[in-house]
Protein backbone atom coordinates (compact mmCIF):
# COMPACT_ATOMS: atom_id res chain seq x y z
CA UNK A 1 0.00 0.00 0.00
CA UNK A 2 1.47 3.46 -0.95
CA UNK A 3 1.03 6.34 1.89
CA UNK A 4 0.12 10.10 1.23
CA UNK A 5 1.35 12.70 4.29
CA UNK A 6 -0.69 15.73 4.24
CA UNK A 7 0.59 19.06 5.96
CA UNK A 8 -0.94 22.52 6.38
CA UNK A 9 1.64 25.22 6.46
CA UNK A 10 1.39 28.46 7.88
CA UNK A 11 3.34 31.05 9.44
CA UNK A 12 5.71 27.90 10.85
CA UNK A 13 8.40 28.10 13.07
CA UNK A 14 12.08 29.47 11.58
CA UNK A 15 13.66 26.48 10.54
CA UNK A 16 10.69 24.64 9.88
CA UNK A 17 11.55 23.26 6.83
CA UNK A 18 14.89 21.24 7.87
CA UNK A 19 12.14 19.91 10.25
CA UNK A 20 10.04 18.52 8.07
CA UNK A 21 12.90 16.54 5.90
CA UNK A 22 13.89 15.28 8.44
CA UNK A 23 10.80 13.78 10.10
CA UNK A 24 9.44 12.80 7.03
CA UNK A 25 12.65 10.69 6.40
CA UNK A 26 11.79 9.34 9.75
CA UNK A 27 8.83 8.29 8.65
CA UNK A 28 9.17 6.79 5.76
CA UNK A 29 11.80 4.52 7.49
CA UNK A 30 9.46 3.59 10.30
CA UNK A 31 7.00 2.84 7.70
CA UNK A 32 9.50 0.72 5.43
CA UNK A 33 8.17 2.30 2.36
CA UNK A 34 8.68 6.00 0.23
CA UNK A 35 5.60 8.19 0.69
CA UNK A 36 4.48 11.14 -1.10
CA UNK A 37 4.45 14.48 0.82
CA UNK A 38 1.79 16.94 0.45
CA UNK A 39 2.15 20.40 1.65
CA UNK A 40 -0.19 23.21 1.41
CA UNK A 41 0.70 26.74 1.68
CA UNK A 42 -2.16 28.07 3.93
CA UNK A 43 -2.06 31.98 2.68
CA UNK A 44 0.96 33.24 0.96
CA UNK A 45 0.99 36.09 3.05
CA UNK A 46 2.58 34.08 5.72
CA UNK A 47 6.40 33.46 6.82
CA UNK A 48 7.00 30.57 3.94
CA UNK A 49 10.04 31.65 2.00
CA UNK A 50 10.75 30.56 -1.55
CA UNK A 51 14.35 29.30 -0.03
CA UNK A 52 12.22 26.92 2.32
CA UNK A 53 9.94 25.48 0.00
CA UNK A 54 13.22 25.20 -2.64
CA UNK A 55 15.35 23.31 0.02
CA UNK A 56 12.42 21.35 0.08
CA UNK A 57 11.87 20.27 -3.37
CA UNK A 58 15.69 19.66 -3.29
CA UNK A 59 15.72 16.66 -0.70
CA UNK A 60 12.48 15.51 -0.88
CA UNK A 61 11.61 14.31 -4.49
CA UNK A 62 8.06 12.69 -4.23
CA UNK A 63 7.00 16.24 -2.95
CA UNK A 64 3.64 18.66 -4.40
CA UNK A 65 3.35 22.00 -2.44
CA UNK A 66 -0.17 23.73 -2.83
CA UNK A 67 0.07 27.51 -2.95
CA UNK A 68 -2.69 30.07 -2.75
CA UNK A 69 -2.50 33.60 -1.54
CA UNK A 70 -5.42 33.98 1.42
CA UNK A 71 -5.35 32.35 4.39
CA UNK A 72 -8.36 29.88 4.45
CA UNK A 73 -7.83 27.82 7.55
CA UNK A 74 -6.57 24.29 8.26
CA UNK A 75 -9.63 22.40 7.49
CA UNK A 76 -9.63 24.00 3.57
CA UNK A 77 -5.75 23.50 3.31
CA UNK A 78 -6.74 20.09 4.08
CA UNK A 79 -9.30 19.49 1.64
CA UNK A 80 -7.18 20.94 -1.04
CA UNK A 81 -4.02 18.69 0.17
CA UNK A 82 -6.47 15.46 0.15
CA UNK A 83 -8.20 15.88 -3.37
CA UNK A 84 -5.21 15.61 -4.72
CA UNK A 85 -3.43 12.58 -2.51
CA UNK A 86 -2.36 9.56 -4.48
CA UNK A 87 -1.82 6.96 -1.57
CA UNK A 88 -3.75 4.40 -0.63
CA UNK A 89 -3.11 5.31 3.26
CA UNK A 90 -3.48 9.17 3.15
CA UNK A 91 -2.61 10.77 6.89
CA UNK A 92 -2.23 14.35 8.45
CA UNK A 93 -0.77 16.16 10.96
CA UNK A 94 0.58 19.69 11.35
CA UNK A 95 4.08 21.11 9.96
CA UNK A 96 6.12 21.18 12.56
CA UNK A 97 5.73 17.08 13.56
CA UNK A 98 4.30 17.58 17.16
CA UNK A 99 3.13 13.92 17.41
CA UNK A 100 6.09 11.44 17.73
CA UNK A 101 7.18 9.05 14.72
CA UNK A 102 5.34 6.19 16.96
CA UNK A 103 2.28 7.77 17.08
CA UNK A 104 2.13 8.65 13.64
CA UNK A 105 3.72 4.69 12.51
CA UNK A 106 0.80 3.27 14.50
CA UNK A 107 -2.13 4.83 13.04
CA UNK A 108 -0.50 3.72 9.77
CA UNK A 109 0.30 0.56 10.74
CA UNK A 110 -3.40 -0.58 11.87
CA UNK A 111 -4.72 1.03 8.39
CA UNK A 112 -2.44 -1.51 6.80
CA UNK A 113 -2.90 -4.28 8.46
CA UNK A 114 -6.99 -3.31 7.66
CA UNK A 115 -7.70 -3.15 11.87
CA UNK A 116 -9.92 0.11 10.85
CA UNK A 117 -10.99 2.12 7.88
CA UNK A 118 -9.73 5.23 9.76
CA UNK A 119 -7.41 5.92 12.60
CA UNK A 120 -8.63 8.94 15.24
CA UNK A 121 -5.40 10.25 17.25
CA UNK A 122 -6.96 10.48 20.86
CA UNK A 123 -4.40 12.73 23.75
CA UNK A 124 -3.85 10.75 26.73
CA UNK A 125 -2.90 12.65 29.97
CA UNK A 126 0.90 13.20 29.92
CA UNK A 127 -0.16 14.95 26.47
CA UNK A 128 -2.99 17.92 28.80
CA UNK A 129 0.34 18.04 31.22
CA UNK A 130 1.91 19.85 28.50
CA UNK A 131 -1.07 22.20 27.39
CA UNK A 132 -1.90 25.90 28.13
CA UNK A 133 -4.72 25.89 31.28
CA UNK A 134 -6.64 27.51 28.80
CA UNK A 135 -6.51 24.96 26.12
CA UNK A 136 -7.07 22.07 28.38
CA UNK A 137 -10.51 24.06 29.41
CA UNK A 138 -11.45 24.30 25.55
CA UNK A 139 -10.55 20.91 24.67
CA UNK A 140 -12.93 19.20 27.85
CA UNK A 141 -15.72 21.99 27.26
CA UNK A 142 -15.96 21.07 23.88
CA UNK A 143 -15.87 17.46 24.55
CA UNK A 144 -18.26 17.48 27.09
CA UNK A 145 -20.80 19.20 24.34
CA UNK A 146 -19.57 16.03 21.88
CA UNK A 147 -20.84 13.70 24.70
CA UNK A 148 -23.86 15.49 25.99
CA UNK A 149 -25.45 16.69 22.44
CA UNK A 150 -23.48 14.36 19.68
CA UNK A 151 -23.40 10.88 21.75
CA UNK A 152 -20.14 9.88 19.67
CA UNK A 153 -18.12 6.68 20.42
CA UNK A 154 -15.33 9.33 20.25
CA UNK A 155 -14.99 12.74 22.39
CA UNK A 156 -11.59 13.71 21.44
CA UNK A 157 -11.65 14.71 17.44
CA UNK A 158 -9.38 17.84 17.31
CA UNK A 159 -6.36 15.91 17.95
CA UNK A 160 -4.05 17.09 15.12
CA UNK A 161 -3.07 13.25 13.97
CA UNK A 162 -5.19 11.58 11.75
CA UNK A 163 -5.26 8.84 8.82
CA UNK A 164 -7.35 6.87 6.86
CA UNK A 165 -7.68 4.35 3.96
CA UNK A 166 -8.31 6.25 0.35
CA UNK A 167 -12.26 5.34 0.13
CA UNK A 168 -12.85 7.01 3.49
CA UNK A 169 -11.38 10.56 1.57
CA UNK A 170 -14.57 11.60 0.21
CA UNK A 171 -15.81 11.76 3.88
CA UNK A 172 -13.25 14.44 4.78
CA UNK A 173 -13.49 16.31 1.07
CA UNK A 174 -17.07 16.64 1.60
CA UNK A 175 -16.69 18.68 4.79
CA UNK A 176 -17.54 22.31 4.80
CA UNK A 177 -15.87 23.96 8.44
CA UNK A 178 -12.68 25.57 7.33
CA UNK A 179 -10.85 25.82 11.05
CA UNK A 180 -11.11 24.62 13.82
CA UNK A 181 -14.18 22.16 14.45
CA UNK A 182 -13.38 20.77 10.69
CA UNK A 183 -12.13 17.18 13.09
CA UNK A 184 -15.26 17.03 14.60
CA UNK A 185 -16.90 17.48 11.17
CA UNK A 186 -15.09 14.78 9.48
CA UNK A 187 -15.28 11.98 12.20
CA UNK A 188 -18.80 12.77 13.21
CA UNK A 189 -19.69 12.20 8.98
CA UNK A 190 -17.92 8.99 9.34
CA UNK A 191 -19.69 7.86 11.98
CA UNK A 192 -23.28 9.02 10.42
CA UNK A 193 -22.43 6.97 7.18
CA UNK A 194 -22.05 3.55 9.52
CA UNK A 195 -20.17 2.07 7.19
CA UNK A 196 -16.32 3.05 7.93
CA UNK A 197 -14.51 1.14 10.75
CA UNK A 198 -13.36 3.92 13.54
CA UNK A 199 -10.78 3.34 16.03
CA UNK A 200 -9.30 5.94 18.50
CA UNK A 201 -5.79 5.68 18.34
CA UNK A 202 -3.26 6.65 21.47
CA UNK A 203 -0.91 9.46 20.51
CA UNK A 204 1.98 11.10 22.32
CA UNK A 205 3.67 14.43 22.01
CA UNK A 206 7.47 15.09 21.12
CA UNK A 207 9.06 16.41 24.26
CA UNK A 208 10.10 19.68 22.45
CA UNK A 209 7.00 20.72 21.12
CA UNK A 210 5.59 24.07 21.68
CA UNK A 211 2.04 25.43 21.21
CA UNK A 212 1.06 28.44 19.12
CA UNK A 213 -1.24 31.37 20.53
CA UNK A 214 -4.88 30.22 19.57
CA UNK A 215 -6.74 33.09 17.93
CA UNK A 216 -9.51 33.19 20.54
CA UNK A 217 -11.63 35.04 18.37
CA UNK A 218 -12.99 31.79 15.94
CA UNK A 219 -14.66 30.76 19.09
CA UNK A 220 -17.59 32.38 18.24
CA UNK A 221 -18.02 31.45 14.86
CA UNK A 222 -17.19 28.00 15.58
CA UNK A 223 -19.43 27.44 18.72
CA UNK A 224 -22.21 28.71 15.98
CA UNK A 225 -20.59 25.77 13.33
CA UNK A 226 -21.13 23.21 16.26
CA UNK A 227 -24.64 24.07 16.26
CA UNK A 228 -25.14 23.72 12.24
CA UNK A 229 -23.57 20.73 13.35
CA UNK A 230 -26.14 19.35 15.78
CA UNK A 231 -29.15 20.71 13.91
CA UNK A 232 -27.28 18.45 10.27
Amino acid sequence: MTTSLVLPCYNPAPNWELNVSGCFAQVCNAIGEKAELIIVVDGTEGTVSKESLAYLKQTIPDLTIVQYEKNRGKGFALREGIKIAKGDIIIYTDIDFPYTIESICNIHNGLAANQYDAGIGVKNEAYYAKVPAIRRFISSFLRALIRIFLSMPITDTQCGLKGFKREVAPVFLSTTIDRYLFDLEFVRMCFKAKTYRLKAIPVQLNENVTFRKMNYRILLPEMVNFLKLLLR
